[in-house]
């Protein structure tokens, strides 16, 4: 263990606390002379004692005029991350312009983008189309991306009758095939770990004549993990074993890239691949500060970062 302990403060959620702050991340952290401590939000930051690093996911505006305060009172102390480069991934368009205004070199081979997509504000273009240069089938999800409950209810969506669930402003989002497999990439600091996932299953062009109306995303989640226990059944091998990763270094140059122009340390984002040209990833989602509970061998990987926080070898 160190001989200097470091004090890296949290102020989370408690869903998020009970999820991130485990047993094992405090063990890991105390090895390397780093005490996790909780914060009270409701407090000035500088009457809880010494801190060597802040890390927060709480946006109310009290909170917000709190780390204000604390950040120009203690310019020296990495505040992980600043809230109003965090604001922009809370809005589904802004989100994906953080990757249209990228610019970096990657070999011929890659190609990244993001999907097509409108926006919905008023609510009578909705009854009569509002998909622009779109064509059906479409994803419908809410313009904010809060991490509200109502924020996760997408649809996805057949047909014009289908439209007249939605309620505006919604995006409306090019449905592209991509093999069933979402890669979800996750980041912190300079580390970059990406894993496998389910993802909603390929449109056929019969089904595409055929579906009518809208689905929402959680009994598509279900009707796939039924059909998957059904291949089972026959013996059909859906493992995600044989579904080929993108290039490692190809994902490490788009969230280097990323996190250079968000500003931001901790973040995720969702990758799919074009089923018709496998070469063309789009992203479909950027989220703030995820569930790094479920990234294999967490605890060290956060470890590291808070240690080059508080040694000031890494931020952005």
């Amino acid at each position: 263990m160190s001989d200097s302990t470091y004090r890296v403060g949290y102020a989370l959620a408690s869903k998020k606390e009970q999820s991130f702050i485990q047993p094992s991340l405090i063990e890991h952290s105390r090895q390397r002379g780093i005490d996790l401590i909780k914060l009270d939000p409701t407090k000035p930051l500088l009457e809880q004692g010494k801190l060597d690093c802040v890390i927060h996911k709480l946006y109310d505006d009290y909170w917000k005029q709190n780390l204000n305060e604390f950040r120009e009172k203690c310019p020296n102390v990495p505040v992980v991350d600043s809230p109003e480069d965090i604001e922009r991934l809370h809005n589904r368009v802004s989100m994906l312009e953080v990757i249209t205004q990228l610019k970096f070199p990657v070999s011929e081979s890659e190609r990244f983008g993001v999907p097509k997509q409108v926006v919905v504000m008023d609510p009578t273009v909705l009854r009569g189309g509002g998909l622009g240069e779109l064509e059906f089938p479409v994803i419908a999800k809410p313009l904010d991306a809060d991490g509200s409950a109502k924020s996760h209810k997408m649809f996805l969506i057949y047909d014009q009758e289908g439209m007249k669930i939605l309620k505006a402003p919604i995006v409306l989002q090019e449905f592209v095939n991509h093999g069933g497999v979402i890669f979800k990439v996750y980041v912190v600091g300079g580390y970059v770990k990406c894993v496998k996932r389910r993802s909603l299953p390929d449109i056929s062009e019969e089904k595409i004549g055929t579906s009518k109306g809208s689905l929402p995303f959680s009994q598509i989640s279900n009707l796939t993990t039924a059909q998957e226990e059904k291949n089972k059944e026959y013996g059909e091998d859906r493992s995600l074993e044989k579904v080929e990763m993108p290039p490692s270094s190809f994902l490490e140059e788009l969230a280097k890239a990323m996190r250079r122009s968000m500003g931001l340390n901790l973040f995720n984002f969702d990758v799919i691949r074009d089923a018709r040209d496998v070469d063309r990833y789009l992203v479909i989602d950027i989220n703030y500060f995820p569930g790094y509970a479920k990234m294999p061998s967490y605890e060290p990987v956060l470890t590291d970062f808070f240690w080059d926080m508080v040694t000031k070898k890494s931020h952005v």
